[in-house]
């Protein structure tokens, strides 16, 4: 059986249409949720799914010994970033290699860094004048949104589309296409 810890830091809509898929899977699990937040969303999705959910303190998420000791707890094999908006130490991308992915609501690499997640993309994207919006899955390294892209998929906007409008098509694009991409990820490595 193959583990995914789950990190998010918010409500974890893209968390429980991963946990959703990877229910009843036959070779994957998701494991545990983390969150840096103590009222994130997400662990109500880990509690909808009993799954463990824990919530995490900065000193704990950067203490290497603590974090590394859950994680071997959990028997994580991959780390899955799901709304989650602190930069991942090298230490743990050195652990990780190439077992750790985020999503991105845009077309990176357009619209990504630091500062640059939830209504900051879209709104940076309608006010471009962009005709077309989109997602992106990517291997994580040590700046924000510059890892290997994995996957993409856009859907065109319109001038007249407010930024929640773009931000709730991007989103469907997003739970259509993370958990699949993660299972065809981890089968093919």
């Amino acid at each position: 059986m193959t583990y995914i810890t789950i990190f998010a830091s918010g409500g974890g809509s893209n968390a429980a249409e991963i946990c959703r898929y990877f229910q009843d899977h036959p070779s994957i699990r998701v494991g545990l949720i983390i969150t840096n937040r103590k009222k994130a969303g997400v662990l109500q999705v880990a509690a909808d799914f009993n799954i463990p959910g824990q919530a995490l303190s900065s000193e704990m998420l950067n203490d290497r010994h603590q974090l590394l000791s859950l994680l071997q707890s959990y028997r994580t094999d991959y780390i899955i970033l799901a709304g989650y908006l602190k930069l991942i130490p090298s230490w743990l991308i050195e652990t990780y290699p190439h077992k750790i992915l985020n999503i991105h609501p845009s077309l990176l690499p357009k619209y990504g860094g630091q500062g640059m997640y939830g209504m900051h993309v879209h709104q940076a994207v309608k006010s471009s004048g962009e005709t077309q919006s989109g997602m992106t899955i990517h291997h994580v390294n040590e700046a924000f949104d510059q890892g290997g892209i994995i996957f993409q998929a856009s859907v065109p906007i319109s001038s007249d589309m407010s930024a929640e409008e773009i931000a709730k098509a991007v989103l469907v694009l997003e739970h259509r296409h993370y958990a699949p991409t993660i299972e065809k990820f981890i089968k093919e490595v």
